[in-house]
């Protein structure tokens, strides 16, 4: 089975490698048709929703998958939110969130400029390509779960879900 994932970033991917370790998994430019920088779980949701579809137009597959990561306001605070969503060459979706922390008030500040958050990680983290290695996640969970981890769970829900409505 061939599986495209709408993202070429190598923690995205190596995430859905993991969980479809026996298919083929390619990827495919698919834009999330949201912000460059999703602020709520809505937003963050469609942008994944997009991707996988959009990832279905761009290379021939059985399967689409879309990841997007963003942030969202739980009262004062602002938290690290992420979805995926599997999308079937029959329309079906299937949607699931993950891991959520609460970031640093610094952050914030800086995403309300109009920074995207792994710009903002680089600099607050003093490395290069946060989002394509340990995501904010890992910064902020001290390396206990990465971001390729914290996408390996929320495919995992997403082929549990298929699997399970497929063999209705």
């Amino acid at each position: 089975m061939t599986i495209v994932i709408g993202s070429r970033n190598p923690a995205k991917l190596a995430a859905v490698k993991e969980v479809f370790l026996t298919d083929h998994v390619t990827t495919a430019d698919a834009p999330s048709l949201v912000s460059d920088q999703p602020f709520s779980d809505e937003e963050t949701r469609q942008g994944a929703i997009n991707r996988a579809f959009n990832s279905l137009k761009a290379q021939t597959g059985e399967i689409g998958i879309g990841l997007e990561g963003g942030v969202m306001y739980v009262d004062n605070g602002l938290y690290l939110c992420n979805w995926g969503a599997l999308v079937t060459r029959h329309n079906n979706v299937f949607t699931a969130s993950g891991a959520r922390v609460l970031l640093p008030g610094e952050i914030d500040d800086q995403l309300k400029k109009g920074i995207e958050l792994g710009d903002v990680m680089d600099e607050y983290a003093k490395r290069q390509d946060v989002r394509k290695k340990e995501g904010a996640i890992g910064i902020f969970t001290n390396d206990h779960v990465s971001r390729k981890e914290m996408f390996v769970h929320v495919v995992s829900l997403l082929r549990g879900q298929w699997e399970y409505w497929e063999q209705q």
